[in-house]
């Protein structure tokens, strides 16, 4: 498995590093100025910043849980896990299913750029998981 320790290792260090940067910003930027985006109502404003800080955190343990076992060589859990941490990214749709956000063009684009983050950990991950699919001794691995 030399591709996924080589090549794929040095991608999925770029992606995560691309990936965590954005979420970091915009999950900041939801947390400080909670109040300018839209409101689900019911969902008082400081109730929303701590569900965002809880889902930023939740995730991004996903992230590093996905990382470590790619690092150990547990291909089928860290993909797993790297799934679950792009949903960190897909998550930042979710303000368009109440309104369109109304903030400066800056954060308005980390919502794409977590969007773009999670579409490449997605590509990675079905990369990945195609490359271990032709590893017999990996394939047999799972069939016990």
């Amino acid at each position: 498995m030399e591709t996924l320790q080589g090549r794929g290792l040095t991608a999925l260090r770029l992606i995560l590093a691309f990936t965590l940067l954005s979420t970091t910003l915009h999950y900041a930027h939801n947390v400080l100025r909670a109040a300018d985006y839209p409101q689900v109502e019911g969902i008082s404003v400081g109730m929303a910043a701590t569900l965002v800080v809880v889902a930023y955190v939740l995730l991004t343990v996903f992230g590093v849980l996905g990382y470590r076992d790619y690092l150990r060589g547990r291909y089928w859990r860290a993909l797993a896990f790297l799934m679950v941490y792009s949903l960190s990214g897909l998550a930042s749709l979710g303000h368009f299913l109440v309104a369109v956000p109304q903030i400066p063009a800056f954060w308005f684009a980390t919502i794409y750029t977590d969007t773009a983050s999670a579409l490449v950990l997605w590509a990675f991950v079905t990369w990945a998981a195609m490359k271990l699919n032709r590893e017999p001794a990996l394939r047999d691995q799972l069939s016990t």
